[in-house]
């Protein structure tokens, strides 16, 4: 049984652990589990997540930007934690993101914070993107698959969209 070191109280209902992803074996965190709620958030606004497993295990946050919950992230071959969000609003439809939080902010205490890489809303063939993997091609390329979930509703479509990620 695993301590999630984030106080239960504090991982809202329906918007606990979206994020569950090791870290790499060669990386700080020398492999350890690592979790981000969806928007569960401190006194601060910021989101509750953390390292669970490893030397530098402790509860951190994540800066959270705009409108946009996390739905589910792994971590890049240099130890960078790339996150997937999305928001939705009446107003604004289904957006989506991808946003790289630095390796060295992935720490006790630290509020974790990084730049977006992509963003889209509903003029782009998206949909309610939940699933997030990174992997590398033959020809070396780094690789980003996203899938989303239509939750049984003729409004909402799976969805699979893969993306060479340049180091650029």
């Amino acid at each position: 049984q695993l301590d999630f070191l984030v106080p239960p109280w504090e991982l809202r209902r329906n918007r606990g652990f979206e994020t569950v992803t090791h870290a790499n074996p060669d990386g700080q965190h020398q492999g350890g589990l690592v979790v981000v709620s969806e928007k569960s958030l401190d006194k601060s606004g910021n989101i509750y997540a953390a390292v669970i497993e490893g030397p530098h295990k402790g509860v951190f946050t994540v800066k959270r930007n705009g409108n946009f919950d996390i739905a589910d992230g792994a971590f890049l071959p240099d130890g960078d934690l790339l996150l997937l969000e999305r928001s939705f609003s009446m107003a604004g439809g289904v957006k989506m993101r991808l946003r790289r939080i630095y390796g060295e902010s992935v720490e006790k205490g630290a509020v974790a914070d990084g730049p977006v890489l992509m963003e889209a809303d509903m003029g782009y063939q998206i949909d309610n993107m939940e699933g997030l993997d990174v992997w590398t091609r033959d020809d070396g390329a780094l690789m980003v698959s996203l899938v989303s979930d239509d939750n049984h509703s003729m409004l909402q479509r799976n969805l699979y969209l893969e993306f060479v990620l340049h180091e650029d």
